[in-house]
């Protein structure tokens, strides 16, 4: 028997050992990467020499109606990336809420400031300047 036809034969051995739930080397992961293990190839050997096995091999996964461990993992990521997006979604609308508020008071502060600075200038105020740390003091 040649190499190619010997490894054709445990390929498709791996192949039903896999799809029976009886692997015995691999972790019987519905995976190229599964099968070539279990077959004792390397992975090329489906994904260049024997594409029509690796064609066969993902044919009867998809009869059998179940989503390869891949396809699963992938959902799994789907659903945590939605709600990572959920939970981003809503902290961005808070923030943004935030920064409404934010701008409300510096607006008002502002307004404050400028009719504190206006009494002050004027000449009957009642309103006096208090000493700061970087004003020196006034002589009496």
């Amino acid at each position: 028997m040649s190499g190619a036809a010997d490894e054709r034969d445990r390929i498709r051995a791996a192949m039903n050992r896999i799809l029976t739930g009886r692997p015995e080397r691999s972790n019987g992961a519905l995976t190229v990467v599964a099968l070539a293990l279990e077959a004792g190839v390397p992975r090329n050997a489906l994904t260049q020499r024997h594409l029509d096995l690796k064609n066969e091999f993902y044919a009867k996964v998809k009869e059998r109606g179940q989503p390869t461990d891949a396809e699963t993992r992938l959902r799994k990521q789907v659903v945590r990336l939605k709600e990572l997006r959920e939970k981003d979604k809503a902290e961005l609308g808070q923030l943004r809420a935030d920064v409404q508020g934010l701008v409300r008071v510096v607006n008002q502060l502002t307004l404050e400031y400028w009719q504190l600075r206006e009494q002050l200038s004027a000449h009957d105020s009642v309103v006096r300047a208090l000493r700061t740390r970087s004003t020196p003091p006034e002589p009496d």
